[in-house]
């Protein structure tokens, strides 16, 4: 039973696509390429990060970043190189600026405005707002309070 539990977990692991081809000598330069493709969404897969899809562009990606930082390259200056030649779309976490800026403001303003509403709302059931009955509608809940009255 142990070792079903134990076979179990190791195959819950997250799996990295990154090929044993694709990884670096040097492990400083690997870790860099590694928390760079960290942060690039896969064109295709769209919610995964580079390091985790197996698509034909992700692996490209990889060996792109990979060949950048062997040249010599900085970690932003890869990032500008894959944005120039891709967009800000790639970015799991773009930049808060431009356009960008309706992304970053538009969940905190919907939750401000959903607690407004709720905060409206509560305050108005506690101010309990009951209108008195008419004579006309006490009349006529009279009416129905006797005929449906139970019967002996």
């Amino acid at each position: 039973m142990k070792r079903l539990v134990l076979c179990v977990l190791l195959l819950a692991t997250p799996a990295f696509a990154v090929q044993p081809d694709e990884i670096l000598p040097d492990p400083t330069l690997e870790s860099r390429a590694r928390a760079i493709s960290g942060d690039i969404r896969c064109p295709v897969c769209q919610g995964e990060s580079i390091d985790d899809s197996n698509a034909p562009i992700s692996r490209d990606l990889r060996i792109i970043i990979r060949e950048r930082l062997v040249a010599g390259d900085s970690d932003a200056a890869v990032v500008d190189f894959l944005v120039a030649r891709y967009g800000e779309f790639i970015l799991f976490n773009p930049p808060a600026r431009g356009a960008n800026l309706i992304l970053w403001f538009a969940g905190p303003a919907m939750v401000l405005a959903g607690a407004g509403l709720a905060a409206i709302t509560l305050r108005r059931r506690r101010q309990g707002v009951e209108a008195a009955l008419s004579s006309d509608e006490e009349a006529r809940l009279a009416t129905l309070m006797q005929d449906h009255a139970p019967r002996p």
